[in-house]
Order: C-alpha cells, then structure tokens, then sequence
C-alpha cells in the first residue's frame, strides 16, 4: 500500500552531496519538501531544480527545508549542481540524497518492490521517481503530487500549495479553489456558526456548508 496523507513518512539513512543524513533529524522541526528525480544530467529536472534554487529565500520564510532525490550518486550530484547552478542563475544550497540502491524511491512508493535498476540506467528505467512531498514538523506526509517526465512541475504551486498547509494548520480553517495568501478562507463545517462569529468575527455564508471568511 502506498504512502498516504497523513501517514508519517520513512525514516532513513542517505548520503548526500552534503554529507550522510537521518531523514527525520534532518526535518527536526521544519516543515520540509522532498522533491524526486530519475535521474542527474537530464533536461527538465536540470531547470526544476534551477527553480527549486531560486525560490530559496520563500522557503526559509516559511521554515521549510528542502531536499532533492536521484538514483544517482554523490559525485554525479556534485556534477549536475554546477549545471544547475549555471542554469538557475544562483546556488542550488539544497541536499540531494544519492539513491543509487533506490531505498528511497522504494519507501516512499515510488517504484514497485522489485524494481531493478541495470548499469547505464536510462531516466525511462525511473520515470515513476517524479514525485514531491510536502511533510509536517510532526514527520507526516501533508501532500504529494507525481508528475510524468515530460511536464515540468510549478514550484510555485507547490508554494502555493504550502502557504495553504501551513494557513490551514495554523489557523482551523481550509482553502478554496485557486486560493492564495491574503484570499477568502473556508470555515470548517464542524465549527457552529455562534464559533465561527467568536474566532472569525464576519463570514459570508454561500450555503449552509460553505462559509468564507478572511483572517
């Protein structure tokens, strides 16, 4: 059965480009983002992780780490982030974990059991292994997304989407369709309305299960 939201993620032990970490003490009380590759030197995932780089900034205001995966190893790792960086524009200070055993990829559901990674392994071999999981300081999974190999991901939905993790988290409340920061919010339908007028104070009710407010 596959990782769900909600379930608390595998703990492991990786080498990085940045040296060995422990999944979970690396998270310690951070929110953190665990994004997937199948493989270094390849076209899409060079500017998605050029990307990654450059929202640098939004993803420590946020207290969130983040950290790459790819079945190839640490001196690979070390290679492709001079491309990288020449592409971005800017450092890429972000781990990448060396998953040439595929333990990773394996836990977090990404590729079947038994799969078999052969010498010379092509991106096809891994083109599962395009994933990103958004995780909770309590280590659950909160998110994940799984893209094909020829559609690049909108990092800045995923930083729309952790902007509304961490509303949703902070604050009791869920988000609408196309929400972003400073938008209409909706009340839960477990708080009463006399609760919702104490924590909210004015909301609009569109129906009587959904209820908008700003906060």
């Amino acid at each position: 059965m596959g990782l769900r939201i909600n379930d608390t993620v595998p703990n492991f032990k990786a080498d990085t480009d940045q040296g060995e970490i422990s999944f979970h003490d690396w998270i310690g009380d951070s929110w953190a983002i665990l994004f997937s590759h199948p493989k270094d030197f390849t076209p899409v995932c060079t500017t998605e992780f050029g990307a990654v780089a450059q929202l640098a900034e939004e993803w420590a205001k946020r207290g969130t780490k983040v950290i790459g995966v790819s079945v190839d190893g640490v001196e690979e790792h070390k290679g492709w982030k001079k491309d990288i960086e020449s592409f971005g524009g800017v450092e890429a200070s972000f781990p990448i974990i060396a998953d040439e055993g595929l333990a990773v990829s394996k836990a977090f559901d990404m590729l079947p059991a038994e799969a078999y990674m052969p010498d010379g392994r092509t991106p096809a071999d891994s083109a599962t292994v395009r994933s990103v999981f958004i995780i909770g300081p309590d280590k659950q999974l909160k998110l994940s997304m799984t893209y094909p190999m020829n559609v690049g991901r909108n990092f800045a939905e995923v930083l729309r989407a952790l902007d509304g993790l961490q509303t949703a988290a902070k604050e009791n409340v869920a988000t609408p369709a196309n929400w972003t920061p400073g938008a209409d919010v909706v009340i839960p339908v477990a708080v009463s309305d006399a609760d919702a007028k104490a924590k909210y104070g004015e909301f609009t009710t569109h129906f009587p299960y959904l209820r908008t407010t700003k906060l």
